[in-house]
């Protein structure tokens, strides 16, 4: 049987890791400034992250959510008190994607409407509201029999007011940082209109902070910076170092019933394991502390690459922006220099989303492996 042939694949096989290295079938380095999209939040085969799934899979291993299963309470209880989100609620589901669609799910039944409200660019996952990083910014596309979504050009704060009087929008869902398209982001002035917007008019704001949260902006969730409180906030990758979990924190305002969401895998104790581990180590190591210093010099240095049109984002959410496409130049620094790089909806935008165990060691390699093929 054959794959299904969806991905573009580089000719590379990984074998193992260890932190920021990744190593193929030939013991070949590499050095991995692209994590699997941010997945990898504390570094590949982190010590602390191995012995707590190994600990787990040695004892009880894998159960569903039939039962009690104090880790999700534990769980729910560091998350709070690393990011600061005092009193919400947790539900664990395994990606990104189902983190949102059970946010936009939670919405449509707290307001009773269907309709959703994005942002061009943005991407939520292979949910519903992927539709919204389409090139169209007035389309209004039927979803599901439940939800359909609009979408504005962020940071129109009257495009988004003209949709939302209509009074059948049930959420707003929008990327602080947005990840796949470009790295672009707004001001804390339009975000905090933004919620009061949503205030005003019942409608429920969603930050969907997949990508950007669990320490990558050097916050623990990149809307902090504006100072504001969504009514649902959705997490996935980085969440898990590797490991499949996610999760949306939902506001006390919002109240929770029996049969109102549900999942199988969700919260499973082997997912618990990983994500503790995580938060252990972002603590234990000032891994948002290094993120910041470390995109402080990275940005500094940045500076002095030559073609260098913009440097985008915040924290380890960072993106290089040039003049011309960067396909080839990403294919240049897998193989010629072994340096794993990302892309984006821009093509002209090289994508870093390194493990935040990254050194200054590590930026200097980069930044001089990409000289060599600038001056190409």
């Amino acid at each position: 049987m054959s794959l299904f042939n969806v991905y573009p694949l580089f000719d590379i096989t990984p074998v193992k890791a260890k932190d920021i290295h990744v190593f193929d079938s030939n013991n070949t380095k590499y050095l991995d400034l692209y994590g699997g999209h941010a997945v990898i939040s504390i570094g590949h085969s982190h010590p602390e992250y191995v012995k707590r799934i190994s600990e787990q899979v040695s004892t009880l291993g894998f159960y569903s959510n039939s039962i009690q299963n104090p880790m999700q309470v534990e769980l729910s209880e560091k998350i709070e008190t690393l990011s600061g989100c005092s009193d919400y609620e947790l539900f664990l589901c395994n990606s990104g994607a189902e983190a949102n669609e059970n946010a936009l799910k939670l919405a449509s039944f707290h307001n009773n409407r269907k309709k959703v409200l994005s942002f061009k660019n943005s991407f939520h996952g292979r949910t519903s509201a992927a539709v919204a990083a389409t090139d169209n910014p007035n389309i209004i596309a039927p979803i599901n029999a439940q939800q359909e979504v609009a979408f504005v050009a962020l940071g129109d704060l009257e495009a988004v007011k003209k949709v939302l009087e209509k009074g059948d929008v049930c959420a707003v869902i929008i990327e602080c940082i947005q990840g796949v398209g470009g790295l672009d982001e707004s001001s804390t002035e339009f975000y905090q209109g933004l919620e009061m917007l949503c205030k005003s008019y019942g409608t429920l704001l969603i930050a969907d902070e997949v990508q950007s949260g669990f320490g990558r902006t050097g916050d623990f969730f990149a809307f902090q910076k504006h100072d504001i409180s969504p009514d649902i906030i959705s997490m996935a990758k980085g969440m898990g170092n590797g490991f499949p979990i996610g999760g949306i924190l939902i506001h006390p305002s919002i109240k929770s019933s029996f049969g109102l969401l549900g999942t199988t895998f969700g919260g499973n104790h082997l997912a618990c394991a990983a994500s503790l581990a995580v938060l252990e180590v972002l603590e234990s190591e000032g891994l948002m502390q290094n993120a910041n210093e470390i995109s402080n010099y990275f940005i500094s240095k940045a500076r002095e690459l030559p073609k260098l049109k913009t440097i985008k984002g915040r924290g380890l959410m960072l993106g290089l922006e040039f003049d011309f496409p960067i396909a080839e130049l990403r294919k240049n620094l897998i193989f010629n220099h072994h340096i794993f790089t990302g892309s984006a909806k821009n093509p002209n935008l090289l994508r870093i989303l390194p493990p935040l165990t990254i050194k200054k060691e590590h930026v200097d390699a980069f930044l001089s492996a990409l000289k060599i093929e600038l001056s190409k």
